[in-house]
């Protein structure tokens, strides 16, 4: 797979070296403004809620792209571009707008909308915060599972973008809220279809990846995807994933 020459996009972050929980304490100035809150009316656990999800957006505000020599953060950033001049021009063929997600890069365990998750999650992505998440060094546990590749990895990019085109297409909504009405068998089936169907959608990406961006594809990258698929696309990863989440929000691949 040859990336290289490719663009980089702009909707990464790069939060490898943050903590994935928000700093401790609030300080005697965030004690006050709850305080002041209190004595108007205003519930004190809802002013604490609210200055934690301040204090996680200030402590991430300065993440941004990976730097230029960091070769696996620059990979991911050209895959995710990739998929962005693909949905593009395919969103606006049948009269849609494609709303870019970002990504997210991290380390050991990060803070998103759905929860708070360890690498041993594997790649996700959220539905209530449009972000996926990728810990780089899973590519070393998908040459464990039997994917090498650089297009292995880029097919787990495209299978989490998969999960974001559900999203804007009101598909993946409609999922959760029905798998809360069934069975947890008849959920189990729901949840399949979904992975297959952003397998598709990562099939589409590879299928149209020479047509809308400068990456060229080599010699058996697509045996690289199909065993990335076969080997990290099912319940693998599910029965590894650990953290506080909210199921309703977040989505395996």
């Amino acid at each position: 797979m040859d990336w290289k020459n490719s663009r980089r996009s702009d909707n990464v972050e790069d939060r490898r070296g943050f903590s994935g929980t928000t700093a401790g304490g609030i300080g005697l100035g965030g004690l006050a403004i709850i305080l002041i809150g209190w004595m108007f009316g205003i519930d004190p656990g809802t002013m604490l809620q609210f200055l934690e999800g301040s204090q996680s957006q200030s402590q991430y505000s300065s993440a941004g792209a990976p730097p230029a020599n960091d070769e696996a953060g620059q990979f991911l950033s050209a895959v995710l571009a990739s998929t962005e001049d693909v949905w593009k021009p395919v969103f606006k063929q049948h009269g849609k707008t494609y709303h870019n997600p970002t990504l997210v890069l991290f380390s050991g365990q990060v803070q998103s909308a759905c929860g708070i998750s360890s690498s041993a999650t594997g790649p996700f992505y959220c539905s209530a915060d449009q972000k996926l998440y990728i810990d780089p060094s899973f590519y070393r546990e998908m040459q464990k599972m039997g994917a090498s590749g650089d297009f292995a990895f880029a097919y787990v990019v495209a299978h989490e973008v998969g999960h974001h085109v559900q999203n804007l297409l009101g598909t993946l909504g409609q999922a959760h809220r029905y798998m809360r009405q069934v069975s947890k068998t008849e959920a189990n089936q729901i949840s399949v279809r979904i992975e297959l169907q952003a397998d598709c959608y990562a099939g589409i990406w590879g299928n149209k990846l020479e047509k809308y961006s400068k990456i060229r594809l080599e010699d058996g990258d697509i045996r690289e995807g199909l065993k990335a698929a076969e080997a990290v696309g099912d319940d693998t990863l599910m029965q590894r994933a650990g953290g506080r989440v909210n199921p309703a929000n977040f989505t395996h691949g």
